[in-house]
């Protein structure tokens, strides 16, 4: 369990400012990566043989259900075999791209990701979280409370959920480039954009995967 696992979801390719950061931030990292592009190879959303080949005796599985069964078991095997982990996940229409949804929902699994008893075996793993917006969703602008990207997946991937332990980075205000009505926040995002490049290089540089893991 050496190695990072890098999520990417973004369908915007170089483009994408999600990316962009966490480039630096994989320019910095000195370790090993397991890099898996949901955008350029989508895993299937969760199916009805899916969820029930969780419940159901391998001996005993649909072929459909065994090979629902044979797609988690991968996803989740590169998900506990990580040490951390980098999740590049825009937000879109206010929420996560539909694929890291599906991602999320193949791995996410009682009894092998998440414990009933409340202690997730990845728990205390460090994870980066980098979700770029095209608006401003902090304190005191408009869409304020309208980000369902880094509230949620800090539940879902941090100590109530998969036990992650989660820093966020937000580059805000991409859009201001490009839309003539905000260009008077064209400061605001390059100063969003610059702290959250310098931050993926300190994270890269600090981070390190628990000698227990």
């Amino acid at each position: 369990m050496s190695y990072l696992l890098h999520i990417d979801s973004s369908a915007l390719g170089d483009a994408s400012i999600s990316r962009q950061v966490a480039r630096s931030f994989r320019d910095t990292w000195q370790g090993a990566v397991v890099h898996r592009d949901l955008a350029v190879t989508p895993v299937p959303h969760l199916d009805a043989a899916g969820i029930h080949a969780r419940t159901v005796a391998p001996a005993d599985r649909t072929p459909e259900q065994a090979a629902a069964a044979a797609i988690q078991e991968e996803l989740i095997e590169e998900f506990l075999g990580a040490g951390a982990y980098l999740f590049t996940v825009p937000l879109y229409n206010l929420t996560m791209p539909s694929v890291f949804k599906a991602w999320l929902d193949q791995i996410m699994v009682v009894g092998r990701t998440i414990d009933p008893a409340g202690v997730a075996p990845t728990a205390g793993r460090p994870a980066v979280l980098i979700s770029a917006r095209g608006g401003g969703y902090g304190p005191g602008t408009p869409r304020h409370g309208m980000d369902y990207v880094v509230p949620v997946l800090e539940t879902i991937l941090g100590p109530g959920v998969l036990g992650l332990d989660v820093t966020a980075l937000t580059p805000e205000l991409t859009m201001a480039p490009h839309v003539p009505e905000l260009a008077a926040l064209l400061p605001l995002h390059e100063s969003s954009l610059a702290e959250a490049h310098a931050r993926a290089r300190q994270l890269a540089e600090t981070l390190e995967i628990p000698s227990a893991a």
